[in-house]
């Protein structure tokens, strides 16, 4: 397996992106895949196990770092722009149809938490997206709004609605507004407010498990707002006869939001439980990972060749 550093356009943001080969040479074009990574996430942690994994199986895969976040361009900084990220998936979609080591018939995308929702609306308005998977899938803009098990005070997300339209009077006055934390101080912290998912999410992106020194530890508060407007699942209708699997674990908080999506799906469509596998196990823990990346082996295998 072999890993190349690129950069590709979206929509005039440079994003920065790992290409994943099976080899150091391909002699031959290959199904790829677009791997998507979580929201605050980087291509270097869970996106990046997904995609050298599938890798190793016989795909080229692309990752990236979302505009705004990680290695790519943009301001401001820690901007979650659900519009953007559904558009830097397309636009990892173009940038593979220009390789050399890629079919570009034979493409597919898979969106992990944030990205799931993210990978449903473009592929719903992409037809070079032959087949798509999730894992973890959610809308973050619904788990913003409704909280990650759906019964959230209304008021929480109104509050936070305030603070982003102070933020835009701050910076249209010239001054530098507040950013929104995404963590607490401590792990005890984070189970008082949100539960073991809260926890768990914790325990990831801010220990030696999965913290890394460019994923986002706050976003711009105008996130908010522009997540207040965004339905991921709207889409997913336009998926039509287009193959879906979505994996999730049996002890997921979030489980709710991809049956809402697999729900609206009209064609080929799949679920697989992960069993005894939480919302965030399933981004780096081998006795979840492991089985979730035989499905999706299987998974692109078939239906990326089925394109034929």
């Amino acid at each position: 397996m072999a890993k190349i550093d690129v950069t590709f356009d979206s929509a005039g943001i440079p994003l920065a992106g790992h290409l994943y080969t099976p080899g150091q040479s391909v002699d031959r074009p290959l199904p790829a895949i677009v791997v998507g990574h979580p929201a605050s996430g980087v291509k270097e942690r869970t996106a990046g196990l997904y995609a050298s994994r599938l890798a190793e199986k016989g795909f080229v895969t692309l990752t990236f770092d979302a505009a705004y976040q990680g290695e790519s361009g943009g301001e401001p900084r820690g901007l979650e722009d659900p519009a953007h990220r559904v558009e830097d998936i397309k636009a990892a979609v173009s940038y593979l149809t220009t390789r050399r080591e890629v079919d570009a018939e034979h493409i597919g995308a898979l969106g992990i938490c944030a990205a799931g929702g993210y990978a449903l609306a473009a592929t719903g308005s992409d037809h070079r997206v032959k087949a798509v998977a999730t894992v973890s899938g959610v809308d973050v803009a619904r788990l913003f709004r409704l909280g990650p098990d759906g019964t959230q005070d209304p008021a929480i997300f109104q509050g936070m609605l305030d603070a982003s339209a102070l933020a835009r009077t701050v910076a249209a006055r010239g001054e530098k507004p507040d950013t929104l934390p995404l963590f607490p101080e401590t792990i005890e912290q984070a189970r008082e407010l949100g539960g073991e998912y809260g926890a768990e999410g914790f325990e990831y992106y801010c220990t030696p498990r999965g913290q890394h020194p460019r994923s986002a530890k706050a976003f711009d508060w105008t996130s908010i707002d522009k997540l207040a407007m965004f339905d991921a699942f709207a889409a997913v209708p336009l998926i039509g006869q287009r193959p879906l699997l979505m994996i999730m674990g049996t002890r997921a908080i979030t489980a709710w939001m991809g049956l809402e999506a697999f729900q609206k799906a009209l064609g080929p469509k799949r679920i697989h439980w992960i069993e005894g596998a939480s919302h965030v196990d399933l981004y780096d823990r081998e006795q979840y990972v492991g089985p979730a990346l035989d499905q999706l082996t299987g998974f692109f295998a078939e239906q990326l060749q089925r394109t034929a």
